[in-house]
């Protein structure tokens, strides 16, 4: 099941510094982020093996998950707001904001095999 957690932040008059180091459960293989979305809906799939964390370093958006037996839905609309997607969560990204910057890591370098898009059933 998708999870949320915070990010360590640390604020002061310069501003902000938020830390990913110790935070992510998985060793990172991959990054990669969505930008200059229009009103579409992004992912529509899980995997077979790829888990991933999915913060909005910049604007917001928002993800739909189903996970099989629970549907969930996140804002993420802070850098220090991290969610943690697990294979079996079915995820959709979409509510992005015009300045929206969606980063993903993820804990395998991308295979098109291990995609699954079909939905669960309802």
């Amino acid at each position: 099941m998708a999870q949320l957690i915070s990010l360590k932040t640390f604020t002061d008059q310069r501003g902000n510094l938020t830390v990913i180091e110790k935070s992510i459960p998985f060793e990172i293989k991959r990054i990669f982020y969505i930008y200059g979305v229009d009103s579409s809906v992004r992912g529509g799939h899980r995997h077979h093996q790829t888990r991933q964390a999915a913060i909005c370093i910049k604007g917001s958006c928002t993800i739909f998950n189903h996970d099989g037996e629970h549907t969930q839905e996140f804002q993420l609309d802070t850098p220090s707001k991290c969610l943690i997607l697990e294979p079996k969560d079915w995820h959709q990204m979409y509510n992005f904001s015009e300045d929206a910057i969606l980063m993903v890591l993820a804990s395998e370098y991308f295979d098109a095999n291990d995609y699954i898009y079909e939905k669960y059933p309802s």
